[in-house]
């Protein structure tokens, strides 16, 4: 073995663990792999770059847009409504007319953009028929999947082995090749979903035809977070407004709805008041009052001034402003992720003469703040040469104390040696969060740990200097004593009427929320809306929610105003499954769509124009048309798969060229070589059905097919039926939610569970196996003429 064999082994170990665990993005990995390959030797700089140019990899991201212009000008949705008019109201039928409809689509359509136009439509017919969402919406799904077989653009798999014959300086597979196998694939599939799958997918609720509210409050099981809170004349809360008690912040609780005088007032604002009497209606953890124990175990030092003065040589104080052209104007502290960026804390935001000094990670910047921040030296410098800020200037520890009052809002705390809090790290006790606050320092043994990391370690002894006063924790410690009102009977109907209502909705795959959270987003403040409950790959999160990374697929659970829930039917970044108005389409655009597509396919069909050239003429003329503006075809592209693919190129070609792909082949060889080109056949196509579970479709195919070409040679069989059987196994990714994000998209709404794809896909994986080894022989013989 050589030892560019073996530089290249080893990349590509890397590459598939980090690909399959998703340690790093995946795009990252691509990228990583571009430039390893580069660096050894494998290939060339330039080669190493040419993925971004290649053709396959144009015609995917030009085929993006121009599944978008389609769904922007309604020409996807008309023809959806229009079949599914005629699904009748049984099961069979239904699954047939939705898997049909996505399939067709799906044949000139991205399958993820088909899968979502689709969802709330599906939803409809769930609704309406009385079936349980559970038994269309992964029909929904694997039709998508298999309609992408039957065309050259259907999936990005077809495009790249096309690609790959061209390299290997074969003839091309043209739009209609994969057509004949392909709809022998899709319609044994749907046949086997509408007789003999549907009965193995989870049943759900049934409701009646037209109920309003599906089965979310079995999905999401609601009543054991729900209970209420009586305010007395004595408790804590009376007399503050709901963003002063912070109850989300120290208890992790949501108030839905107050009771006040025989009224309901439903969703109060962080600016409402509580007053006594009230009776709040909250969703969270009861238990949560419990946690409060722990607190208990924290002394109230004096000294917090003198504190403060072991940490005065390791950090400086600036102050800096927001001019208007700032970025930042309109983000808040926590959404900007402001500590994590910039290694500083901010103490203190000034604006018009005042001064806030406590819970400030919310607190919306405006245009001329004046921010007064504390760290490492290092970091307050890097922060004087940013233009994002004015009037940067040092602060001295005399006029933080004299000039902002810092140190009047600073407190020390002392950790009993027995205290619940030791052990546990800074992120884990939530001191801080409890504070509104940070913590500035830790001082254990006479030792400053300046800044402390929400990793840090708390132990007994340690002294930790935080913003606050003992008022703020005296309050804490009050909490102890609300009175929750045991209603083991409380109707949930009653918190969604006249004007209040709740919607299902997921994010949508053009979403830019991925990785964020709630709170970063300002949801509550942007929506006007709350978040009852998460679903996500096949488990219901209730409490503490604003604090978890939203993810693709993510169903939620949304109550508030119907006026703010219908703005969100209209939000890019969501896919709202319940009847609300959505995302406004331009259907005077329509005529200009389908012309640009029928431009598009008619030279390609003729073989006048290669087909990446009339994607990227077609998508050039949706933006010129105004079909899609150039932001929305930005948004149109799925960035993560060009840029995995094209990074991933670059090791195909270093697998061929030093010989890699060539050892594997003969290891492939030896093994099934015995048992004929079927067995050659049987052999690759189940190495990809099992590979789809844990590797990307894209970067499989760029691997297997160096792979797939030198096995046809060792053995003397056509390289093109091989290719197209790896491609179809490839893009048939139904075993398990992750292994597409089509399936991932469905699975919040329909309710499904891991086990339930590895059931139902994993029995249609088999069938979709068996009549690709009966058909690809016949269509494409593996045999050389």
């Amino acid at each position: 073995m050589s030892i560019e064999i073996l530089t290249v082994f080893t990349i590509l170990i890397i590459a598939v663990t980090l690909l399959a665990t998703e340690l790093i993005p995946l795009e990252v990995t691509a990228l990583l792999c571009l430039g390893a390959v580069a660096v050894t030797g494998l290939v060339s700089p330039v080669d190493a770059l040419a993925g971004f140019s290649n053709p396959a990899v144009v015609t995917i991201w030009a085929v993006f847009i121009l599944s978008g212009g389609l769904t922007r000008t309604g020409v996807a949705e008309v023809i959806g409504n229009l079949v599914l008019k005629m699904a009748g109201s049984g099961e069979t039928s239904m699954i047939i007319v939705i898997m049909t409809t996505a399939g067709v689509l799906s044949a000139v359509m991205n399958n993820v953009a088909v899968a979502a136009l689709m969802l709330p439509v599906v939803m409809d017919i769930a609704r309406h028929t009385g079936l349980s969402p559970s038994r269309l919406l992964m029909p929904l799904a694997y039709g998508a999947l298999l309609g992408g077989l039957t065309t050259q653009i259907g999936t990005p798999p077809n495009i790249l082995v096309s690609d790959a014959l061209r390299d290997a300086g074969l003839t091309p597979f043209s739009f209609f090749d994969f057509t004949p196998v392909g709809l022998i694939i899709m319609v044994t599939g749907i046949l086997f979903m509408a007789f003999i799958g549907r009965h193995l997918l989870p049943k759900g609720k049934v409701n009646g035809p037209d109920s309003g509210t599906g089965d979310w409050q079995t999905k999401y099981d609601l009543k054991d977070r729900l209970f209420c809170v009586k305010v007395s004349k004595d408790s804590p809360l009376a007399g503050k407004t709901f963003a002063e008690t912070r109850l989300g912040s120290i208890l992790g609780w949501d108030v839905l709805a107050i009771t006040r005088d025989r009224k309901i007032i439903h969703n109060p604002g962080p600016a409402d008041s509580i007053i006594s009497g009230d009776l709040l209606t909250v969703k969270g953890r009861g238990e949560a009052l419990e946690q409060l124990m722990q607190w208990r175990g924290l002394t109230v030092l004096e000294d917090a001034h003198d504190l403060v003065l072991p940490f005065s040589s390791s950090l400086r104080a600036a102050a800096l402003e927001l001019p208007e052209h700032s970025p930042f104007v309109g983000s808040s502290l926590n959404g900007l992720g402001f500590h994590d960026r910039f290694g500083v804390n901010v103490l203190a935001i000034c604006r018009d003469k005042t001064a806030w000094r406590v819970n400030l990670a919310d607190k919306q910047l405006q245009a001329g703040d004046v921010l007064v921040l504390a760290g490492k030296k290092r970091h307050i410098k890097a922060l004087a040469e940013l233009s994002d800020f004015v009037d940067f200037h040092y602060v001295s520890m005399r006029d933080l104390e004299e000039k902002y009052h810092v140190f009047d809002r600073l407190m020390a705390i002392r950790i009993a040696d027995d205290s619940p809090l030791v052990s546990q790290t800074l992120y884990e006790s939530r001191l801080g969060e409890a504070l509104g606050s940070r913590v500035l320092g830790v001082v254990r043994d006479d030792q400053p740990i300046v800044l402390p990391l929400p990793s840090e370690v708390l132990q007994g002894g340690d002294r930790l200097v935080v913003e606050g006063s003992r008022e703020h924790l005296d309050f804490l410690f009050s909490l102890e004593d609300l009175e929750i009102v045991k209603n083991g009977e409380m109707n949930i109907d009653e918190l969604f009427s006249g004007d209040v209502g709740q919607v299902e909705a997921v994010l949508s795959p053009q979403t830019t929320l991925e990785g964020k959270t709630l709170r970063q987003i300002n949801f509550r403040d942007k929506f006007g809306l709350n978040v009852l409950a998460l679903w996500r790959r096949g488990r219901v999160y209730r409490s503490n929610l604003r604090d978890m990374d939203l993810c693709f697929g993510d169903s939620l659970l949304l109550m508030g105003p119907r006026s703010k829930l219908r703005l969100v039917g209209r939000e890019p970044d969501f896919i709202v499954l319940t009847p609300t108005p959505r995302e406004e389409l331009r259907r005077e655009k329509m005529k200009f769509s389908l012309a640009i597509l029928a431009a598009v396919l008619l030279p390609v069909f003729l073989g006048w124009l290669p087909i990446y050239i009339a994607a990227v003429i077609g998508a050039a003329c949706m933006v010129l048309t105004g079909c899609l503006s150039m932001e929305e075809a930005y948004l149109q592209i799925e960035w993560k798969a060009v840029f995995l693919i094209a990074g991933m190129l670059p090791l195909g070609a270093a697998l061929d060229s030093t010989g890699a792909a060539k050892m594997i082949a003969d290891e492939v060889v030896s093994l099934v070589g015995p048992y004929g080109p079927g067995g050659v056949m049987f052999g690759l196509v189940a190495l990809t059905f099992l590979a789809t579970c844990f590797v990307p479709t894209a970067a499989l195919i760029v691997l297997m097919a160096p792979i797939v070409f030198n096995t046809a040679t060792d053995m003397h069989l056509s390289p093109y039926g091989l290719v197209m059987a790896v491609a179809f196994a490839a893009s048939a990714s139904f075993m398990t939610p992750v292994s597409h994000p089509a399936n991932i998209l469905v699975m919040g709404p329909g309710g499904y569970r891991f086990k339930d794809y590895l059931l139902v896909g994993g029995l249609l994986t088999c069938v979709v196996m068996g009549v690709l080894m009966l058909a690809m022989p016949i269509f494409w013989p593996l045999a050389l003429p």
